[in-house]
């Protein structure tokens, strides 16, 4: 699994660099993506959905910050 911590980067800087980065992996790759910006609980999962992306997991943990798990179709 990969990591991608976006934490205190703003829309749409969060969408864009995830964007970015599961572009480049391949078919079966998992990421897991962390976030502070709380609009990206509705932007990233919105983009995933758009382009064929799977989102495993999305959620806030108790530190504040928001996680995402998803695996490139």
């Amino acid at each position: 699994m990969q990591e991608l911590k976006l934490e205190r980067l703003l829309c749409p800087m969060p969408v864009i660099k995830t964007q970015n980065k599961l572009r480049s992996m391949k078919s079966g790759e998992i990421l897991k993506v962390i976030c502070t910006d709380p609009g990206t609980m509705h932007d990233i999962p919105a983009w995933c959905r758009v382009n064929g992306y799977s989102i495993v997991k999305a959620s806030k943990e108790n530190d504040g910050k928001f996680e995402f798990i998803i695996e490139v179709k």
